[in-house]
């Protein structure tokens, strides 16, 4: 088993290892791995053959899967999907019960998405009481508060993504609903984007908004207002992102069985009503070998972990506890399970590559089409075991290939998971050489110096006192005068990079991950206006199917801070 870090023992010691009634851990985090393991092998007929291959694949930090798994699998009534998108329908019935529903899906673990343009504007009619309605925005608010009551499993707040599609005749009560920083706070919101729309606002024409229950036009207005408040929002809050709609469902692997309204709460799976996905991301700074001197890709390596590690995703939606009988009938019958990665930067500077630069574009496509190709590879074959998912002949696979899931990749942005791998988060650069990571753990700080810049500072005799403190300073080595351009090239972090190359990592990554990829485009407080418009209208141009964008400081709660001359790092 690998050596964990401190941090990464913290946090399994705060949210994953089993407990006892008075709060005291009860099981290592080797026994962790067993746990999950033996559990996740429970159908396969040669159970303690994969019970072995599962264990080395998690205890190695090759694989880890989503939060729920890790926390659930094994346990009583282990709810193990990270990801949920429930129907909200325009009657009290349908907006409560899916309240309802929430609110287990967060107490087991999971998180969700909803799509409220379904739901009559605010003070529209509502006929069998002569009232008016609350509109989205009001309900909304409802569950944000819920979700505050309810943390998941006891382990991790809840998480949602709200999306109102860009017609609807409150869009611009909710592109402002985030405005006070104070509101939604359980919310990532979102705008349904169409082609329409933004053909509108490059043309500069008028938008139609739609009452969703008399499908009539409620008023008219400029698509290029529209677009300006949401690109002031977002640069003030760092909400709304944006969801392509049409690009989303141009690849919607089950087209008759639905048309995609909704993401996951992080934009990295779209999903069916009812619909759940399992996640899991590959360790890239684990698939790597040391040859003449050199990091090289192994692979061979690489692909035994995609196959165990599709097959372990396949098995969750065998072996897992639904809380609703429609999510459990939609999940099986199509088997959506998304692989994806973490540790993208660190492989690049293991590599030597700069992330702002066109040799990592081209390895970032090379590597994310192995990976799918493997996949699908992988998939194929469990459907020879096992079976097709059973809406495959209505699929756009049909005619390619039998695959045993809709969907194999996603690209999720890792949060705790890449803690416990002690590596960078999904595909995004590094935030910082040195960074305070807050609110993950009740009111407790993490601190974390970058290990392989380190050791590599350390290696070429360049780590000092100067250095040291501008990197605790600033986390960044751009100003330092003793370091070479092209180590600092390699070093570059999440700041000091343009953000087309964020956009040109996201594009490769999409093309070949039949889900979506989570990517938040970091800038710095200085950034403009117009620079948050030309991201968004590039991310449509690429045909991406979602971007979001972070201004550093432009929330009152940020997850990775800065360091100050306070923090004491033990080099």
């Amino acid at each position: 088993m690998c050596i964990l870090s401190n941090n990464a023992i913290q946090i399994l010691e705060e949210r994953y290892l089993l407990k006892s009634k008075d709060g005291c851990a009860i099981e290592t985090p080797q026994a962790l791995f067993k746990r999950v393991a033996k559990f996740v092998s429970s159908n396969e007929e040669k159970n303690s053959f994969y019970e072995t291959q599962f264990y080395k694949l998690l205890s190695s930090l090759k694989f880890l899967p989503n939060s729920p798994t890790l926390m659930n699998a094994g346990c009583k009534n282990g709810q193990l999907s990270a990801c949920f998108v429930l129907p909200v329908k325009d009657n009290l019935e349908s907006i409560f019960t899916t309240l309802k529903n929430t609110v287990l899906i967060h107490q087991s673990g999971g998180g969700t998405g909803f799509n409220f343009s379904k739901l009559r504007p605010k003070d529209d009619l509502v006929t069998s009481t002569n009232g008016t309605s609350s509109g989205p925005i009001g309900f909304m608010k409802i569950y944000d508060a819920a979700t505050e009551q309810i943390k998941q499993g006891g382990k991790r707040r809840g998480a949602n993504m709200g999306i109102l599609n860009v017609d609807h005749p409150d869009i611009i009560d909710f592109i402002r609903s985030k405005s006070s920083k104070k509101t939604l706070e359980n919310f990532n919101i979102s705008v349904g984007i169409t082609d329409a729309f933004m053909n509108a606002v490059i043309h500069n024409l008028d938008w139609q908004l739609v009452n969703p229950r008399t499908k009539k036009v409620d008023r008219t207005v400029s698509a290029k207002a529209i677009w300006e408040l949401i690109i002031k929002e977002a640069w003030l809050s760092g909400d709304p992102g944006l969801i392509f709609l049409d690009t989303i469902n141009i690849s919607n692997p089950t087209p008759r069985a639905g048309t995609i309204s909704c993401t996951n709460p992080c934009g990295e799976v779209p999903l069916l009503d009812y619909e759940s996905c399992n996640l899991g991301s590959i360790n890239l700074s684990k698939i790597l070998k040391f040859h003449n001197d050199i990091y090289i890709i192994d692979w061979k390596t690489l692909s035994k972990t995609i196959h165990l590690s599709i097959r372990f995703l396949d098995n969750i939606i065998s072996v897992n506890h639904y809380l609703i009988p429609e999510i459990k009938a939609i999940t099986i019958e199509n088997r959506k399970i998304g692989l994806g990665v973490m540790g993208w930067a660190e492989l690049l500077i293991l590599l030597e590559i700069p992330y702002a630069s066109e040799d990592a574009i081209q390895l970032a496509k090379k590597l994310m089409s192995f990976i799918k190709k493997e996949s699908y590879k992988a998939s194929e074959n469990l459907s020879i075991e096992r079976g097709a998912f059973t809406n495959w002949k209505d699929s756009l696979h049909y005619s390619h290939q039998k695959l045993r899931n809709a969907t194999c990749n996603s690209i999720a942005p890792t949060g705790t998971i890449s803690v416990i791998a002690n590596t960078s988060y999904s595909i995004e650069p590094l935030f910082a050489l040195a960074y305070n990571r807050v609110g993950i753990l009740g009111g407790k700080t993490q601190t974390e110096i970058n290990a392989i810049f380190l050791q590599k500072m350390k290696a070429i005799n360049l780590w000092s006192e100067e250095v040291e403190s501008e990197v605790i300073k600033t986390g960044s080595i751009q100003h330092i005068a003793s370091i070479s351009k092209s180590i600092k090239s390699i070093f570059q972090t999440s700041l000091d990079i343009p953000w087309y190359y964020h956009l040109k990592h996201q594009k490769a990554f999409q093309n070949h991950t039949d889900n979506a990829v989570s990517k938040t485009i970091n800038l710095p407080e200085t950034a403009t206006i117009q620079e948050v418009s030309d991201i968004y209208m590039t991310a449509w141009n690429l045909s991406l199917k979602g971007i979001t964008i972070y201004r550093y400081g432009s929330k009152d709660h940020q997850v990775l801070q800065k360091c100050s001359l306070n923090n004491s790092i033990d080099c």
